[in-house]
């Protein structure tokens, strides 16, 4: 933009400073129009592009960004522009709308699968279904954070660092989970089983105590969420049960689930609480 700018300052001096025949003057006022032109729709695509961006990130409260959208900004104020410029040379653009009609028709029915993955992308975020640095797992299995929406496909990075791409159209007629609506947080379920003569007042009040020094301590852990613990099943070789955490991000369940069971470990081996053994 800074050289578009420099261009119409140069061409504009010149234009006033410089004894230029009269054959020339129309070339360079023609010349200075299409530049000034060319300039002020860079800015307002380039402006409008950061400015809805800017009010998404916001109002979802992400950092990602979308390039499906200054896909679509741009596209259409670079439209205006260039019709602008022909207009300005005398160039009727009714038979070139006419013959981009007929031509789209045929591109339309060429690039279905590609116009589909296009509205497909701005109909969810339009929706507010996905946003940007959601956590989402799909009905095929395959799950990760929404790092980018495109006009073609959207990207997924998982836990452990790769990408996922997946088309749009996939996404919008998915299926899927999303683990961010409406909230972050999400509790989660950790079954033990005991062997039978325990104690279960005992292994109850153990269990909650270890539960709530975990939750509290624990960056990954909801503080102020009260655990819970519920007997499900008297089995055949010992009393099964869930004890219930709230974590703040599903990512977390598998540190907060790892962090726990160290803990419960050795709070029911100081109670002497045994834990069921299975032998083959």
């Amino acid at each position: 933009m800074p050289t578009m700018v420099g261009m119409c300052c140069g061409i504009a001096v010149a234009d006033n400073i410089m004894d230029l025949p009269d054959i020339v003057k129309p070339h360079m006022q023609m010349i200075f129009y299409n530049v000034l032109t060319f300039t002020i729709t860079l800015f307002i695509a380039h402006l409008i592009s950061a400015f809805l961006q800017y009010k998404l990130s916001n109002s979802n409260l992400r950092n990602g960004s979308t390039s499906i959208l200054a896909t679509v900004i741009n596209v259409g104020v670079y439209a205006i522009g260039i019709i602008l410029i022909l207009d300005a040379h005398g160039i009727s653009i009714s038979p070139l709308l006419t013959a981009l009609g007929v031509g789209g028709l045929a591109s339309a029915l060429a690039l279905q699968d590609t116009l589909s993955n296009l509205f497909s992308g701005i109909t969810t975020l339009i929706s507010k279904q996905i946003r940007i640095g959601d956590y989402i797992k799909l009905s095929t299995g395959a799950s990760g954070r929404v790092t980018d929406m495109n006009w073609r496909n959207t990207t997924l990075r998982t836990s452990t660092g790769n990408m996922i791409i997946v088309p749009n159209k996939s996404i919008a007629a998915s299926t899927l989970m999303n683990y961010e609506q409406p909230l972050a947080e999400c509790t989660i379920t950790i079954p033990l089983t005991i062997t039978y003569g325990s104690n279960l007042e005992q292994v109850e009040s153990v269990t909650l105590e270890t539960a709530r020094h975990i939750l509290a301590n624990s960056q990954y852990g909801v503080t102020g969420f009260e655990p819970a613990m519920r007997y499900k099943e008297l089995g055949e070789y010992g009393i099964a049960f869930d004890v219930v955490l709230r974590i703040k991000n599903v990512v977390d369940e598998g540190i907060l689930k790892h962090q726990f069971i160290k803990a419960i470990y050795q709070a029911y081996q100081e109670a002497e609480i045994k834990l069921l053994e299975r032998t083959p």
